[in-house]
This record gives structure tokens, C-alpha cells and sequence, in this order.
């Protein structure tokens, strides 16, 4: 196996500037030829990834069940491990969840849970993670900087603005701690007490990431960034959403924040100690540049505000792939149009590539899957007879299971869904993520991120599919039963106009009698649909307030037919016409918000908690 990157630079404080620019160039020179060998050998570092994990996980229950009894070679696990879905493993998964510790999965005892953005039932998938994986996401983060390096040069001479956030926890009635990936990563010592390094040096102290509280560790990132305006060379978030999000919030907030930089005293309303001494140590009184960010906020424009307070900006480094890519026209106008850089691609399940390209077009971002993160491979998918939608079957029969390919054998051009296989005991997982071929790097593939399966509707890392609206829809229209009135048809959409972004019904409604719904049965609606979406969303809405209320817009009698007339005359088949239940291209929203006759907005944020229900239930 090829090794892996040395982390840390060997610097003390005799180093000499020299000295210190030759360690940094020599690290980013080990993670390049690291990058070079794993892709150029990439069929056989895959081959010893799958034989590596089935010889540590031998003994396991799952691959027991399935009579792999010791092989490791490719074809005998092809043929008798399953191509498995999560609900597939998920009576495993709650077996471990409630405090089962044999080697159900793995043989290395599952350390905590992952939850997913993805749901099943309704709740965060689990995914089940070993102490060890946190070294292969470090070794992927290791190398992001050695290649953006390559395209932008002194990014070692200055400091990064990212506003980064932990999100709530639970524990299973095991005790696993379950977490997304990101928190986990952030309140471990990986990065807690990561040895200093150039690249990693932020405006943010990491007790303001690790504040739980959205608000105030919001707030004392942002002043923070401001503080070091002149030092930050890239700023950036996780999500395109995310960064808007806390350029909104200075839109709120930035005359409490001038305040504070100006007299050098946190705001009152900061009010976790840890917090508060951690800005302490960089806050001083700075009256200049409290008249400076005062001046650039009181103009009428806020078009490239960032590079108006942080003006040695280089990039925003922000994932703006799948659904955020609705999030560009938004983040150029606040950035002057800088290069957005998506830097790389990673799962709850599996850490898995980075961009050899970063200052690519949006358009063009394509991710190199690095052969020793797992042992990947791709099941063929189709587009449909007459449609742009994506064919990938729930459940697969012979000939489409010998239908996937391994990481080297994959055909440019082609969209395939990936398969992976860890060393945490997911066995020939299907991820769920639709990938196209744009090339390759050595032997290695390289893919654009298409979309996430069945996704209908996402603001931020929301996933909504169309059978969970239509169920959340049919509860719904119970409110509208006694007024006689039934839906005749509805789609939605994505709404990211608004800071946060909101999902908007549009309803078509029949009604028989004559008693007028009032406007309080419409918000009853709304908070019925947003009751019955995953909690995934109404962690987003409650929590972490990434999510703003969902709103119904209901259209005039007739409003449905005019969309599939419009359909139609753009080539659309009248037999297979059906109604989208998401709308995304502009001209059908106009059409639609043109024939609005009202519309409601839900009262109130819908019921959530940490953790899955059934674990509340067991509590009580």
C-alpha cells in the first residue's frame, strides 16, 4: 500500500523562514507523489483495499451469513456479498445501536455513529464508524491545500476564513454516540489539537466552532474574520448555503459587531465563557476599523462585499455541486464574481476524493476518487425513454449485479451510482450519489457530481424525495375536508431567493361549498407538511435554522392545465405528460407565480429532537 503523507511540519521556533518554506514545500511535494502513485496503481491499491478489509473482518457475523468464509479475492466476494441498500442493513445497524458488541460488521469495535443527511422512515441513516477512519479523513484534508497550492500561490502567508459549526448529538440505548461526520471530526483531536500548519490556520478559534449555540458562535466567527480582515487570503463555509448564510447574518448584525471591534468588548449576548476568552485574546480596540467595515456596510449595495472587507481574498471555497449549485448567481454577486472552489467529496459513509482541478468552471468540478479510501465500485444507471429523469433500480436483479464495474473499468461518459465497500463494515453499499465520467488522472477516474437519487427538493443538507412529500401533501389536505375543497394538483419548488431558503407548495384546489377557508387552515397545512418531512429538515428549521418556514401559494382554477400546455409546446409528450412535483426552470415558476391568488407561510417551527424517535419512546 502506498504510504500516506506525513501530517505535521517538523518547524520549531529556531526555524528559519527558509527552512520553514522548504518543510511545507517537501510536505506538499509527498502529498502530490502520493496522489501520483495511488492513481497510477490504482487497480492494484484496490484490490489490496478489498483484500486488506475481508482478511480484518473474516470473522464478522455479516460476511458469515453470506458464506464469504475467508476468501479475499474479488470474484468470490462479487458473487456471494449482496448489493445491499440501508434498509437492507439496517436490523444489523439497530442491533449495534442498542448495545449488541459482537462483530456483527466489523471486527475493530464501532467507535460511534455517522448520521446521514439521507433518511430512511423518516429519520437519519446511521452509519457505523471505527477510531481508525478518522486518519483516512485526515490523510483526504492533507491533501487539499499541497493541490490548491498548485493553482494559487502564498496561501501559507495568511489566514482562511471558514465558518464551520457543530450540530446537535444523541446516544442510542447502546451509548454510541451518533453525530454528523463534521461535528465528529471537529470535536476530535484531530483537529482540536492539530500541530500548527499554514493551511490550517483560521480566523476562527476553535471554541467558537465548538460552540453549540448557532447564534453565538455565528456571531464571534464573523467578528473574528473581521478582526483578521487584512490577513484572510480564502473564506468559505461547508455549503454554498452555509457561507450565505453568515454573510446574511452580518447583514443583520454588523453595527452590534463594529461596536465590538471599536471599544475591543465582546457583545454581552455572547454569553459562553469559553467563547468570550477565546475572542478576548484577538479583540482589541480598533476604532479605524470599526469606521471602515461601518462605511462599506452602510452603502446601499452589498454586491462584492467580500472583497470590500476582506480585500486579499482569493477564492470562496464552498461545495456549490448538486442542489448548491442554485446558490452561484448569489455568492458571485456577494463575492465579485471570485472563483468558487469545491475542493472535495465526502460522506457520512466514506471520505472519497478530492479536485485536481480547483479553479475549474463550476460547471466543470470533477473529483478524483482516491483508491485508498475504500474499495469502490459503480453500477451503470440510464436516463428514461423521453425524460431527463435517472432509471437506478431499487433492487437488483443477476445481470445488473454483474453489471458493476471496479474504479478502473468505469467508461467516459457514462453515470454510474457508487458502491463502496470500508473498512468500518459497510459491504457493497450503494451511496445513493449519481456520478458521470469527465476523465481520468492516471488510471484513476475522475466524476462530476450529478445529483442524489430520488432528491426532489434540498436547501441546505435537507433531502426530500417525492413519495415523503406526497405522503407529507396527503396529510396535509385532511385540514381541507370540512370545507368541502380537495387538491387537484400541486408541484413545489426550492425557493433559495430568500436567506434562509424555503420549500413552496403550489396547490390547485376543488372546492364544493361555499364556507371560505380561512388563512389559519392554510398554516395549519403548512405545518402539517413540515411535521410530516424527515428530521433531517426539521432539525434545519428548529435547530440549526438553516431552513426557513415553508410556504403555500394556492393558483387559480385551470393553473396546472396551462403548465402542461406550456409543456407540450416546448416538445413534451401529451401521453406521458405528468405533472413535475418539483419545478426548477424559471419560466414555469413565473408561470405559476403569476397565477397566485394567495398565499401562507407555517406559523410555527414543526416538532424535533437529537436523536431518533424510537430512542425518545424507549425514554419514555
Amino acid at each position: 500500500m502506498p504510504e500516506a503523507p506525513k501530517k505535521s511540519l517538523k518547524a520549531t521556533t529556531t526555524t528559519t523562514e527558509d527552512q520553514y518554506e522548504y518543510c511545507l514545500a517537501e510536505k506538499n511535494k509527498a502529498a502530490l507523489e502520493f496522489i501520483e502513485d495511488v492513481t497510477t496503481n490504482a487497480d492494484e491499491v484496490q484490490k489490496k483495499v478489498l483484500a486488506e478489509i475481508l482478511t480484518r473482518n473474516a470473522r464478522v457475523e455479516y460476511l458469515h451469513r453470506h458464506g464469504l468464509g475467508g476468501y479475499t479475492d474479488r470474484d468470490t466476494f462479487k458473487k456471494l456479498v449482496p448489493v445491499i441498500t440501508y434498509e437492507d442493513l439496517q436490523p444489523d445497524i439497530n442491533r449495534i445501536a442498542n448495545g449488541d458488541t459482537s462483530q456483527i460488521l466489523c471486527s475493530n469495535p464501532i467507535s460511534e455513529f455517522l448520521t446521514s443527511s439521507g433518511t430512511s422512515g423518516g429519520e437519519r441513516k446511521l452509519m457505523p464508524t471505527i477510531d481508525e477512519e478518522m486518519e483516512r479523513r485526515s490523510l483526504l484534508y492533507s491533501l487539499l491545500m499541497p493541490v490548491m497550492s498548485q493553482s494559487v500561490e502564498g496561501l501559507e502567508k495568511g489566514k482562511g476564513m471558514y465558518f464551520l459549526f457543530v450540530k446537535s448529538e444523541a446516544k442510542t440505548p447502546g451509548g454510541l454516540v451518533a453525530r454528523p461526520v463534521l461535528t465528529s471530526y471537529y470535536k476530535s483531536s484531530h483537529f482540536k489539537e492539530r500541530p500548527y500548519d499554514p493551511y490550517t490556520n483560521y480566523t476562527s478559534p476553535n471554541e467558537t466552532i465548538l460552540c453549540p449555540d448557532s447564534y453565538q458562535s455565528m456571531y464571534s466567527q464573523m467578528l473574528c474574520g473581521l478582526v483578521h480582515n487584512k490577513e484572510v487570503l480564502r473564506v468559505g463555509a461547508v455549503f454554498a448555503s452555509g457561507f450565505i448564510r453568515a454573510i446574511r447574518f452580518l447583514e443583520k448584525h454588523w453595527q452590534s459587531l463594529c461596536r465590538d471591534i471599536r471599544i475591543g468588548t465582546i457583545d454581552p449576548q455572547i454569553t459562553d465563557p469559553s467563547v468570550r476568552e477565546a475572542v478576548s485574546r484577538v479583540l482589541k480596540p480598533d476604532p479605524k476599523l470599526a469606521d471602515f467595515v461601518d462605511g462599506e456596510c452602510r452603502k446601499d449595495s452589498w454586491q462584492g462585499i467580500i472583497t470590500r472587507l476582506w480585500p486579499n481574498t482569493k477564492y470562496v471555497d464552498v461545495i456549490v455541486t448538486g442542489t448548491m449549485s442554485q446558490y452561484i448567481p448569489t455568492l458571485d454577486y456577494y463575492s465579485n464574481s471570485l472563483p468558487l472552489v469545491c475542493t472535495m467529496y465526502a460522506s457520512s459513509e466514506c471520505y472519497f476524493g478530492v479536485n485536481l482541478n480547483p479553479l475549474c468552471k463550476t460547471s466543470d468540478v470533477s473529483y478524483t476518487l482516491i483508491p485508498t479510501m475504500a474499495y469502490f465500485e459503480f453500477l451503470p444507471v440510464h436516463k428514461n425513454n423521453g425524460t431527463n429523469s435517472i432509471s437506478v433500480p431499487k433492487s437488483l436483479n443477476d445481470k445488473e449485479k454483474q453489471d458493476l464495474v471496479d474504479l478502473v473499468d468505469v467508461k467516459l461518459g457514462q453515470e454510474y451510482e457508487l458502491v463502496v465497500t470500508t473498512y468500518a463494515g459497510l459491504y457493497r453499499y450503494r451511496v445513493g450519489d449519481v456520478l458521470r465520467v469527465t476523465g481520468f488522472k492516471n488510471k484513476a477516474p475522475q466524476f462530476n457530481f450529478v445529483c442524489r437519487k430520488n432528491v426532489v427538493l434540498s436547501i441546505d443538507s435537507d433531502k426530500t424525495d417525492e413519495v415523503e412529500l406526497q405522503a407529507a401533501v396527503k396529510n396535509a389536505v385532511n385540514h381541507l375536508m370540512p370545507f368541502d375543497a380537495t387538491l387537484t394538483e400541486y408541484t413545489s419548488f426550492a425557493d433559495t431567493s430568500t436567506i434562509p431558503g424555503h420549500y413552496v407548495l403550489y396547490w390547485e384546489l376543488s372546492q364544493k361549498g361555499s364556507t371560505q377557508i380561512p388563512p389559519s387552515v392554510y398554516e395549519d397545512c403548512c405545518l402539517t407538511v413540515e411535521e410530516s418531512l424527515n428530521s433531517v429538515y426539521r432539525q434545519g428549521r428548529v435547530s440549526d435554522k438553516s431552513i426557513g418556514p415553508l410556504e403555500m401559494k394556492i393558483v387559480e382554477t385551470g393553473t396546472f392545465d396551462k403548465l402542461m400546455d406550456y409543456a407540450i409546446s416546448l416538445g413534451a409528450s401529451i401521453n406521458q405528460y405528468k405533472t413535475p412535483r418539483c419545478v426548477k426552470f424559471a419560466p414555469i415558476i413565473e408561470l405559476l407565480n403569476s397565477r397566485v391568488v394567495s398565499n401562507y407561510f407555517s406559523p410555527k417551527c414543526p416538532k424535533w429532537v437529537p436523536g431518533h424517535k424510537q430512542w425518545c419512546n424507549n425514554k419514555n
